[in-house]
């Protein structure tokens, strides 16, 4: 992976809780020591880091299903993970500002955009405990968060370039009276630079054996507030989603090479998830989680039948459901008219499902000594699988010949379709990646 895409912003010492209505009652030792910190911050952060990696474990609202987002052997410390991925968007094409490829085609409305990419996505340590306060028959709720940042860099030259910057938290809900929510609901909150924040609410469909069954995806553009036709040929709306089309609205503009190379090929175009389920050849996956989320949960906003991700949106329990919603700068929605007319492009609904799964890896450790000393191994490269985890461990026993050991660690996949109206019709824009731990994962000494 590019080291351009090395990049972590985390929350160092933080920790969110209420505030104590019965303030604590300090002696004059305890005074001094005050004034000494709130003139030292280095010396109250390091207190503070020390403090809280005791103690938020035990005092943290529950994460539930958000538990695959924090470190294993220390959740008080961050977890980045990084890995690559395919991402597919329909651009505006503008005639006062066109896109300038090697073949011109100034008839085009729009520009199909192709990127392999490269991504880091890093995880903070978990917030705490957030308060929500209720009103009436609805008790005060307590949230926690997983802050995080994610960088997505396309590498489909060779060379880096930096396409997408999100930071933002992962919440787990708990569940409520009013709104009458059974079970923990999760929400992920995002600001893009595009201009566009978003609030995309959902359910977890649990913990479940085996691989998960990752169904299609469909990149075809549909008349807004019509159906979506299958990516198949005679079917596909445009030229740019013909891999043999080489001098097209594209970039790349021609395919040849990448079609050649098996990088980008005509069955990723017509399903992007293709790519995440070539991923999992190869692996032994014990068990996964299905995080399923959308800014529009009560399916308000059309979008085609059937909904072009699997498994759909998640189902709204009562009245009013869950909540979530986009938020967007004026260039992108249009004119102030309800609704807006004219979008450059309006990014008016999100979906996206997250596979946390949980991988078995047989691991063969070579002779060495138990002398205190970490050691890391690979795995062996698996064909078509472009990266490997690293684990770190150290023997408490001598190793006087190779001895195969059983180990595991967390993999992520999302699937995500952004939907953006633009002229007459909605452009789904799918982007999809598969991630692992970036830093070596620690082997516990049980495995000896």
């Amino acid at each position: 992976m590019s080291d351009s895409i090395k990049s972590n912003i985390t929350l160092s010492g933080f920790h969110f809780d209420q505030v104590d209505p019965k303030p604590a009652v300090l002696d004059a030792a305890q005074i001094h020591f005050q004034k000494i910190l709130a003139v030292n911050p280095g010396l109250a952060s390091i207190l503070q880091s020390i403090t809280l990696s005791r103690e938020s474990v035990s005092l943290s609202s529950p994460l539930g299903d958000l538990t695959g987002f924090t470190n294993p052997t220390d959740p008080s410390q961050p977890m980045v993970f990084a890995g690559n991925g395919f991402n597919t968007i329909f651009r505006p094409q503008s005639p006062k500002s066109p896109t300038q490829l090697p073949f011109p085609v100034p008839a085009s409305d729009n520009v199909l955009e192709l990127n392999l990419t490269a991504e880091t996505l890093s995880f903070s340590a978990p917030l705490g405990n957030v308060p929500n306060r209720g009103f009436g028959n609805q008790p005060d709720i307590f949230l926690n968060g997983v802050p995080y940042v994610q960088t997505v860099n396309d590498i489909t030259s060779g060379t880096a370039v930096g396409i997408h910057f999100e930071p933002g938290i992962w919440l787990a809900v708990p569940p409520t009276t009013i709104p009458a929510e059974a079970a923990t609901t999760y929400a992920r909150m995002a600001s893009i630079p595009h201009g566009v924040t978003i609030n995309a609410q959902g359910i977890s469909l649990g913990r479940i054996s085996g691989p998960p069954p990752i169904g299609p995806v469909n990149i075809n553009p549909f008349p807004i507030g019509g159906a979506q036709k299958p990516s198949t040929p005679g079917n596909r709306f445009f030229p740019n989603q013909d891999v043999t089309q080489q001098q097209t609205a594209r970039i790349p503009q021609d395919l040849t090479s990448f079609v050649a190379a098996n990088t980008i090929t005509q069955a990723m175009l017509d399903d992007p998830n293709i790519v995440l389920r070539n991923h999992l050849a190869g692996l032994n996956v014990e068990s996964f989680v299905t995080l399923v989320i959308t800014t529009d949960p009560s399916g308000k906003r059309p979008t085609p039948p059937p909904n072009p991700t699997t498994p759909p949106a998640p189902p709204v329990t009562k009245a009013p459901g869950i909540g979530g919603g986009t938020g967007e700068i004026g260039f992108l929605v249009g004119d102030g008219n309800a609704p807006p007319t004219n979008p450059n492009a309006d990014a008016f609904k999100m979906t996206a499902i997250f596979w946390i799964e949980k991988i078995r890896q047989s691991l063969v450790v070579p002779p060495c000594k138990a002398n205190g000393l970490p050691i890391l191994i690979q795995p062996p490269a698996i064909s078509g699988h472009p990266f490997r985890p690293t684990f770190t461990l150290t023997p408490t026993v001598d190793i006087t010949a190779d001895k195969t050991i059983e180990v595991s660690y967390t993999q992520i996949q999302y699937s995500q379709t952004v939907f953006l109206n633009f002229g007459p019709l909605t452009w789904p824009h799918v982007s999809v990646a598969t991630l692992i731990p970036a830093s070596p994962i620690v082997v516990p000494p049980s495995v000896w």
